[in-house]
């Protein structure tokens, strides 16, 4: 696949660090809008994968380090799941000036969650797919295990995630609080495809069942069998990008047919 590195402005002026992964012949179908997984980055293997699925099927893939991670300017501790979403409608303002504007969302962990609360706000958007993406942005405390505590009594802390340490601020926590995921769900409004692995045991099943159970139909699930939170297997992230590729056409085709 061809690909461009770009770069651009959050609402706060920090300069983000993106990719555009693009079909072999420059001409794309359709454009989707990635959001990586919490302290991950748009270099996920998981994610290129996926891309390189999409690609081939003639849809471009923008994705994108959030502030604080990967290239992307900021700091980390700074940030929250209300920055997450603001980054992604940045993004696809972002995209509609340059390019054309996303018709597909897909979000991966608990960037899952961050399209789902995102897409009220990029209304060009008219096909969601979380993987792996927990019910409620909340959950992502789960990950921070005892350290919450301290980051609530001390008001932040130092946690290490993947083997990397990010400094964690009360206001993070603080913040998830306000977050009503199952509104977001009930309003959504927009055609939703949900992948989980009934083995996943950083984000268990259950999220998906709650997501799907949430949300209005155009609704599908299918199930990762065996695979990993991360989709450490190229198989199963190529295999995810293809069902998206696949999935997604339905819902995109009659902006194709009349454009």
């Amino acid at each position: 696949m061809q690909f461009k590195k770009l770069e651009f402005t959050n609402k706060t002026g920090q300069k983000l660090s993106a990719r555009l992964d693009l079909p072999l012949d420059g001409n794309p179908l359709a454009y989707a809008l990635f959001a990586h997984c919490f302290t991950c980055s748009k270099n996920l293997k998981a994610i290129a994968h996926i891309s390189r699925a999409l690609t081939r099927e003639g849809i471009a893939v923008f994705r994108f380090d959030f502030t604080g991670l990967g290239e992307s300017e900021g700091d980390f501790a700074d940030t929250n799941f209300s920055s997450n979403v603001g980054d992604l409608v940045a993004a696809a303002q972002f995209m509609k000036s340059n390019f054309e504007a996303p018709k597909i969302l897909i979000g991966h962990s608990f960037g899952g969650a961050a399209v789902l609360q995102a897409a009220s706000a990029i209304p060009s958007s008219q096909a969601v797919v979380v993987i792996a993406a927990p019910a409620d942005p909340g959950h992502v405390r789960n990950a921070l295990g005892s350290t919450k505590e301290k980051i609530e009594h001390q008001g932040e802390a130092e946690v290490c995630l993947a083997g990397r340490t990010f400094r964690i601020k009360k206001q993070f926590l603080d913040e998830l609080n306000f977050v009503n995921m199952q509104e977001t769900l009930r309003k959504l409004n927009k055609a939703l495809l949900i992948f989980h692995s009934p083995i996943d045991e950083v984000v268990g099943i259950e999220n998906a069942a709650q997501i799907f159970q949430a949300a209005r139909h155009p609704k599908s699930f299918i199930s990762l069998d065996q695979s990993d939170h991360l989709l450490t297997n190229p198989n199963d992230s190529q295999y995810v990008g293809s069902l998206i590729a696949a999935w997604a056409v339905k819902y995109i085709d009659t902006h194709l047919k009349n454009s």
